[in-house]
């Protein structure tokens, strides 16, 4: 009896010791997963990036919502952005733009250059903005996530529609490196905290970068990337006396992406509105800010 009581004791500590075992050998594993799953600075960068040009999705990545190409790259369809809905609503401060970004090259470091064009919609063959942008994580002595540097095209003729081109009809990686003409705004982002509307959102440092258009001697951009694709912009340019001279005051332009099955309905009659003054063109937006 007492025999069979030991027997019986043994084999709960047996069962027990594996129980044990399996729990380290589970945990180990979520440890692992865990780890494996942390976002990296880079990842931010590459989220950034892919979320304003956009490309084919499946996986999520983690922390952000944004989701994982066949690379481990965040992408998401290829979409052009509009302004539709705000010119609609309110067509006194605001135009149904086009924005449009796609990437360009690579840089040695990782850093990812990205062709990026605004034109009104209804001529998206005459962007009335070209730039560069180059985007990369933020110092490791910063407080932010990503940096994003903004930098004026040496031929930028020769770049017009450079994203609705074929790969072969576009200028070439090492074309786009050697183009890459001076430095004009730097943003830096951060990801955005629990409960916000917004993946990423930033801004240029509070006294702004030198910019001549339209009387102004410096200008300051906003940039957010949200959780339902819209990307918002808010550029604006100042006198010396710290006096708004261009670009909006009641908010910044929100884009938001329309899938390429429903491009066509931007060209639909009823987007067309009445001729809009120069004056009101110069001081809404800029045309061809430098």
């Amino acid at each position: 009896m007492g025999s069979g009581e030991e027997d019986t004791g043994g084999g709960g500590g047996a069962v027990r010791g594996a129980v044990l075992k399996a729990l380290v050998v589970v945990g180990g594993v979520l440890l692992l997963r865990r780890l494996r799953r942390s976002t990296t600075r880079w990842d931010h960068a590459r989220a950034v990036a892919d979320a304003l040009s956009g490309e084919k999705v499946t996986p999520r990545l983690p922390h952000t919502g944004l989701l994982l190409g066949s690379r481990g790259i965040p992408m998401r369809p290829h979409w052009k952005f509009f302004s539709r809905e705000q010119a609609r609503k309110d067509p006194d401060n605001f135009f149904n733009l086009r924005m449009l970004t796609c990437p360009a090259t690579e840089m040695v470091d990782g850093s990812r250059v990205l062709y990026f064009e605004q034109a009104f919609w209804r001529s998206p063959e005459k962007p009335f903005r070209q730039r560069f942008y180059m985007v990369k994580p933020c110092p490791k002595e910063m407080k932010c996530d990503v940096e994003l540097s903004s930098y004026a095209i040496r031929d930028a003729e020769e770049y017009k529609n450079f994203c609705d081109r074929q790969k072969d009809q576009r200028p070439q990686p090492e074309e786009v490196i050697a183009d890459i003409a001076e430095h004009l705004t730097t943003i830096h982002l951060s990801r955005c905290g629990r409960g916000k509307r917004c993946l990423y959102e930033g801004s240029t440092p509070p006294e702004g970068f030198p910019n001549n258009w339209s009387g102004a001697s410096y200008c300051t951009s906003d940039l957010s990337i949200h959780k339902n694709g819209e990307v918002h912009i808010w550029d604006k340019g100042f006198d010396d006396e710290g006096n708004q001279v261009w670009g909006t005051k009641v908010g910044p332009y929100e884009f938001k992406p329309a899938p390429k099955s429903k491009y066509d309905d931007m060209f639909s009659p009823l987007n067309f509105s009445a001729p809009l003054s120069l004056e009101k063109l110069d001081k809404a937006y800029v045309i061809d800010d430098q």
